[in-house]
Parts: structure tokens; C-alpha cells; sequence
């Protein structure tokens, strides 16, 4: 038996008993879901009425920071299942504010400041004005112009930036986006930390080189951190969604969307949830909304595109959201056990149903990601 696996197997075996307690689970009603995403949105709009005002968490940083990006991820996603015209006003006013450009400006190469751009392609594709995706190209098209391949050297990155080369390759019609993106992943996949920060073994990515082997977790496993595969797991969807079958290199993020998401199952908790550390339960274990969430995520679009199993995966699928919905989501729309920023188990804490993080947007967005697509699959 290969040692690697061995700890996928033990949580597996773990899993068996409280597997038909799982199967009896219902997913929500399609109005419930939707009420409880509305919910949770609410909670934020009326915390930031003002979409470009700047947060002070330690320092001053302007609204388009990574963690704000994503939450309009979130809000864009929402809008598509619940159509309202403050949503859409909320993401404009922001869009405006920051000129439509990419956090740090045009020349920046940052995917945390890029991750903003998903949501201008999105309003351009909704309204066709040319100054809504101008700078994004303009930033991107800089990036096609370098024989730098290095950028992603955490493993978030990816979902903060292959989406938009994948966008932009698809607008355009131009297969330079997808070859660029490819050669950046395949960087952070096959070279960064010696060796990449994939391991095909396990099926499950490092979050970057300070966690590759012989780093361990304190039960001997390797440290795959939750939120940091969930980022990658979503990047995968993302990318999948809006490239054309026959884009160059689609079959190696299909590949590893599936690869990853089977790794995925023997290690959800038996309430639900994932922890915070994958393999490694007693580090700091216990309950958490941001890695859960991308799982639900991915797995529920995965089924609702006919990828994944529907028998399989909608059991899975319905324990997280159903986990979350009961456990997390205070009656006044606040998000509870939303692991704070960082890049490992130890990062944020602590992660309970009071305690606030030290930013709540990208948790939000997480949830409304997921609940997007699990209420495609609600009745």
C-alpha cells in the first residue's frame, strides 16, 4: 500500500458508519436557499453601505482587495439565481469606483489584485461598454507580452486569476490567454516549492513552498490546508464554465477538477463540514465555512453540469450546505466559523459561531458561490 494514501483510506473507513445518516438528509427547498443567501448579502450591504469605502484591518487598503473580489464573485453569482437590480447597482457603484481597474493599477502582475477583474468581465458581458474591460485586457495583455511564468506561487492564486485569462480567451476568441494561464498553472503546479506544489499522490495541492515535504502536520500528514484547495477547486469551475470544449488544455483542468474533488470525499467530517487541516483533525479541527463551502461548491456545479454523480455526490453535497445553513448563519445574516485570513490551520483563529474574522467578505462570497449552485439542485 502506498504510505501516502493511507491517511485518505483511514478517513474514508471513518466515514462508512454515519453514511446512511448522510443519504437521509434533504436539500433545502429552492425559496429557503435563496432566502438564507439573501440573508447573509443583506447583512454585508447594510455593514458596507458605501461599496468603495476602504477597510483599516491593520492598514488601510482600498475595496478592490482580494477578499472584496471574491465576495462580488459571491454577489454576481447570487444575482443569477435572484436577479435584483441593488445587486447589480452595488457591483457597478464599486466597479466605478475603482475605475474598472485592476488593485495597484494596470501594470500590477499580483493575482490578489487581479481578482477584481472577474466581476468587470461579468458586468461587461452584461452590458458591452468598452471602458468596463479595457483596463482588465490592457493588464493581461501585458502578462501575454513576458516570458515570466512564475507569478502563482500560492496555491490562491489560482482562482484569483485563471479565470479572468480564461474569460478574456473566450470573449476574444484568442487561444494566447489559455496558453499563458496553462503555463503559469503548470509552473505552480510542477516547479514552484522544487518540485510544484501538486501532489498527484494524495491529489491535493500545498499552499505553497514553506508547506511542501518534509513539512508535516502534527499527526505525520502532509499540511493541506482547506480553504487554500477550495480556492483551487473553485478556480477549476471557474475556468471550466467558460472555456469552449475544444480550448487548448480544457482536459488537464477537467483532469484535475476530478482528480481532486475524489480526494475530497473520504475527508469530509461527519457533520458536514471539512477541516481546517484536511489530514489532520486535531489541528485545530472542528467546524469551518470557507473550505466547506468551496467544496459544496465545486461538487454541486460539478453535478449540475453532469460531471459528477448525482447519487454520489448530492448526498455529500447536502450534508455541507445543510451544515452550514444551521450552524453558521446567525438570524441576522452574520456568518459564523469563518476561518480569518492567513495560509494555514494555525492562520485565523479562532474559528467559532461568534466570533468575527478579521474580514467577512470572502467568507460571504464563499457561501453565496455555493449556494448558487446547490439551489440548482434544491426542489
Amino acid at each position: 500500500m502506498n504510505k501516502l494514501t493511507l491517511p485518505v483510506l483511514v478517513a474514508g473507513l471513518l466515514l462508512v458508519a454515519p453514511f446512511k445518516s448522510l443519504q437521509a438528509q434533504k436539500l433545502p427547498k429552492k425559496a429557503k436557499i435563496v432566502s438564507d443567501m439573501a440573508l447573509a448579502n443583506s447583512y454585508f450591504m447594510k455593514k458596507w453601505p458605501d461599496p468603495g469605502a476602504v477597510t483599516n484591518v491593520g492598514r488601510v487598503r482600498t475595496s478592490n482587495l482580494w477578499t472584496r473580489a471574491v465576495y462580488y464573485e459571491g454577489l454576481m453569482a447570487l444575482n443569477k439565481v435572484n436577479p435584483q437590480k441593488e445587486y447589480l447597482q452595488y457591483a457597478l457603484d464599486w466597479s466605478n469606483h475603482h475605475k474598472w481597474e485592476p488593485r495597484d493599477g494596470i501594470n500590477t502582475r499580483n493575482a490578489d489584485n487581479q481578482c477584481c477583474s472577474q466581476t468587470y468581465i461579468e458586468l461587461y458581458e452584461l452590458d458591452k461598454k468598452p471602458e468596463y474591460i479595457e483596463p482588465t485586457k490592457k493588464n493581461i495583455d501585458l502578462m501575454l507580452a513576458s516570458d515570466k511564468v512564475d507569478d502563482w506561487h500560492w496555491i490562491d492564486a489560482l482562482q484569483m486569476a485563471m479565470p479572468i485569462f480564461a474569460k478574456l480567451g473566450a470573449i476574444y476568441k484568442d487561444d494566447r490567454y489559455y496558453e499563458k494561464m496553462y503555463q503559469i498553472y503548470n509552473y505552480s503546479k510542477t516547479v514552484h516549492g522544487g518540485k510544484g506544489l501538486y501532489n498527484p499522490q494524495e491529489r491535493l495541492w500545498w499552499r505553497d513552498k514553506d508547506f511542501v515535504p518534509p513539512y508535516k502536520e502534527p499527526n505525520g500528514a502532509n499540511c493541506y490546508w482547506s480553504r487554500g484547495n477550495g480556492w483551487v477547486v473553485a478556480a477549476m469551475v471557474r475556468v471550466l464554465e467558460v472555456m469552449p470544449k475544444n480550448a487548448p488544455h480544457r482536459e488537464e483542468y477537467l483532469k484535475m477538477y476530478k482528480d481532486m474533488i475524489e480526494a475530497l470525499v473520504p475527508l469530509q467530517r461527519t457533520d458536514g463540514y471539512w477541516n481546517v487541516s484536511l489530514m489532520d483533525p486535531t489541528h485545530f479541527g472542528g467546524k469551518e465555512l470557507t473550505g466547506t463551502a468551496l467544496f459544496a461548491y465545486g461538487m454541486a456545479w460539478g453535478v449540475n453540469n453532469g460531471i459528477l454523480k448525482k447519487k454520489t455526490y448530492v448526498p455529500i453535497i447536502t450534508k455541507a450546505w445543510n451544515a452550514m445553513a444551521k450552524d453558521c448563519l446567525h438570524p441576522d445574516g452574520m456568518l459564523g466559523f469563518v476561518q480569518g485570513t492567513g495560509k494555514e490551520p494555525k492562520d485565523g483563529q479562532p474559528v467559532s459561531y461568534d466570533h468575527i474574522p478579521d474580514f467577512e467578505d470572502y467568507g460571504l462570497g464563499c457561501y453565496l458561490l455555493a449556494g448558487s449552485e446547490v439551489y440548482r439542485l434544491g426542489r
